[in-house]
């Protein structure tokens, strides 16, 4: 069955340029031009991957209101905003509302199917046969790559796709300072520094929600991160 992928645009001429690309490429797609006609085809069934636009008719957020309603259903969810609203203050939202990547209009469409492709990858890895060698055990944490999910003191931390291979190729090898472009390989994703500091902010945020003493993601300034060796907090 092919994959299902979303398009919430208003702007019918772009949605529908958009969809004949991923259409030629074997995706079902669906269109939607608002936040409520979307969320009342998800509420019967979650795509395989959202596309979405920040300004949705009337809304000039509702793109970021969707983003955040459906990451309340899923935290696995692929989602991609595709918008031509490139502040940084834009982008810094929609990642912070949990968004895996944020595409400007200005995109050719070979760069949006690769990352739309990338994205699948990343997925299709976790459903593979579990081996030790998937699940990290990291004092406190515990990381399982074929379930993606993450605990942290046995309590769940949910984590979008691009968080978890952050978290996954950190934890992998603790006291290890990767840089943001490892980071960036790991993820299979091209964000820039900004992007990659958003992720880690909102990262440390999860963590510490479920504990306000977690202290394991260090920053090495000027290098990257690490996840701390033998880390109890």
């Amino acid at each position: 069955m092919p994959r299902h992928i979303a398009i919430v645009e208003d702007e019918l001429a772009i949605a529908e340029n958009y969809r004949d690309a991923l259409v030629k490429q074997g995706y079902q797609v669906s269109i939607y031009n608002n936040r409520a006609s979307a969320l009342a085809a998800f509420a019967l069934a979650l795509p395989d991957l959202a596309i979405i636009d920040v300004g949705l008719e009337d809304e000039i957020e509702g793109g970021f209101d969707l983003c955040r309603e459906l990451r309340q259903r899923s935290a696995e969810l692929p989602i991609v905003f595709l918008t031509a609203r490139e502040s940084e203050f834009d982008v810094i939202s929609g990642l912070r509302l949990g968004a895996d990547d944020y595409l400007t209009k200005d995109i050719s469409q070979a760069q949006m199917m690769v990352r739309i492709i990338a994205l699948f990858r990343r997925v299709d890895a976790f459903k593979n046969p579990a081996t030790q060698e998937d699940i990290i055990q990291q004092g406190p944490l515990t990381v399982n790559k074929e379930r993606m999910t993450t605990l942290w003191r046995e309590q769940a931390v949910e984590l979008t796709v691009t968080e978890f291979w952050i978290i996954y190729v950190l934890a992998k090898k603790p006291g290890h300072v990767k840089n943001r472009q490892q980071l960036m390989d790991a993820a299979n994703v091209v964000l820039d520094d900004n992007t990659i500091t958003t992720h880690i902010k909102r990262l440390r945020k999860k963590f510490i929600a479920v504990d306000p003493q977690f202290t394991a993601i260090e920053t090495v300034y000027g290098m990257g991160y690490r996840w701390k060796a033998d880390s109890t907090a």
